[in-house]
């Protein structure tokens, strides 16, 4: 299965979104690959910030965590990026099937503008960039209140619904194929329900066609797949629960086995669990 988007309708949405709040928005699909955006060019700031390989994984990062958090909610999402700007993240559903993403963001938003300097000096001082420079950059970013930010949140929350009413997100694919990606979507955390066993009989089918149906809807395996949602849950769980303990993210996530979850997050993602979380 997979979400078809009509790029140039969306390029048009996109633009008269722009022209009226001033807000860069961009489109992922559900495997977080950037599709358009409007306008194209990142802001001086962004693409400071991400000169290195730190800044850009850090914002890759950040964005994804984001994107996690809602889509446990099916709700937007505002948050501050890692530099200290104002973003927000929607995501997209189509019959409750998650198909991506609705980002827009690069907002300055602080009501004392020095404090927002310091900020974003404190939050940027180990990137391998000019601070000073950084700032001057801050005079093109919109400049915008909480309020505005929230009023436009409304309006973004309607974009992403008028995206699918007017199809220009639509899902190309099987009903095995949908059913499959929202069970795992409401039960990838929980070790008994996908279970090659547990799925078989959830869908109707055998192992090999579960496997087959698991690399045609995400090039993967089935338990590739999975694995990978528990890990950009817990990268999630991680950046809004500072408080929760390593353990605590691992059982929350599907892992039963603390060294095992260490393992496979250092893999997948390149880094500790607690050295992920200073990052942030």
């Amino acid at each position: 299965m997979t979400p078809i988007f009509n790029l140039d309708k969306l390029q048009s949405l996109l633009h008269d979104f722009y022209a009226l709040a001033k807000i860069r928005i961009t489109i992922f699909d559900d495997e977080f690959h950037e599709l358009t955006a409007y306008p194209q060019a990142i802001p001086c700031f962004c693409q400071m910030v991400r000169s290195s390989s730190r800044g850009i994984d850090a914002c890759a990062g950040c964005d994804r965590a984001a994107a996690a958090r809602a889509a446990q909610t099916h709700d937007t999402c505002i948050y501050t990026c890692h530099a200290g700007l104002t973003e927000a993240v929607t995501p997209l559903y189509i019959e409750d099937i998650p198909i991506g993403y609705l980002f827009f963001g690069h907002i300055f938003s602080y009501a004392d503008p020095r404090e927002g300097e310091r900020r974003i000096r404190s939050l940027c001082r180990e990137l391998p960039v000019d601070p000073d420079a950084l700032l001057r950059t801050c005079d093109e970013l919109p400049h915008l209140s909480r309020e505005y930010i929230q009023s436009a949140t409304q309006i973004f929350h309607a974009v992403a619904s008028y995206l699918v009413l007017e199809r220009m997100a639509v899902l190309h694919g099987d009903k095995l194929a949908i059913q499959l990606k929202s069970y795992l979507s409401a039960h990838y955390a929980d070790t008994r329900k996908v279970t090659a066993l547990a799925l078989c009989r959830e869908l109707g089918i055998g192992k090999t066609q579960l496997y087959q149906l698991a690399n045609r809807v995400y090039g993967r395996g089935i338990s590739q797949q999975i694995r990978k949602m528990r890990i950009d849950r817990a990268r999630a769980m991680l950046a809004e629960a500072p408080r929760a303990s390593i353990a605590e993210v691992a059982s929350a996530c599907g892992f039963s086995d603390y060294n095992y979850f260490i393992s496979v997050f250092s893999k997948e993602v390149g880094c500790s669990p607690g050295a992920y979380r200073r990052k942030l």
